[in-house]
């Protein structure tokens, strides 16, 4: 199996993290490989699962959903029925673009882009009428000080 745990490889994906939009004989210059050795590492990185997909960052703001919103959920029921529902339901709600299973007090956390406040109660409906929860809270983001996709590699 192809592991991508060399220091060329890192160096490929902290620049497809920046820009996967490099043409390929820009990023073979700039890491110093033949066009096709770049290609080829790309391709086993790829098949096996480095690379996930290559996406367009798209500004939030400027498409009408600058407001993120934090949601943090405790769970009704502890059952595999329940979060399977609650699973369902999250992934069906373009809104949210992350959830998670948390360790602790809090049992998911929610991340979500909506236009405002009244775009958030849409989205809090839309919530409750698919699945019950114990208890929900929301924390807004006033500022964003850091956001990346980038992981230190």
């Amino acid at each position: 199996m192809y592991l991508g745990q060399d220091e060329i490889d890192r160096r490929i994906l902290r620049q497809l993290q920046r820009d996967c939009d490099i043409s390929l004989d820009m990023l073979s210059l700039e890491i110093g490989l033949s066009r096709n050795a770049c290609w080829r590492r790309i391709k086993h990185m790829q098949e096996a699962g480095f690379i996930r997909k290559r996406v367009a960052l798209l500004d939030a703001p400027k498409l009408g959903l600058g407001l993120t919103v934090y949601i943090q959920v405790r769970a009704e029921k502890h059952a595999a029925g329940w979060s399977a529902a609650f699973a369902r339901a999250t992934r069906s709600i373009p809104e949210i673009t992350g959830v998670f299973r948390m360790s602790g007090d809090l049992d998911y956390l929610i991340r979500a882009h909506v236009a405002d406040m009244a775009g958030y109660d849409r989205l809090y409906q839309k919530m409750i009428a698919e699945v019950s929860m114990a208890d929900v809270s929301a924390s807004f983001v006033m500022e964003s000080i850091k956001d990346t996709t980038e992981l230190p590699i």
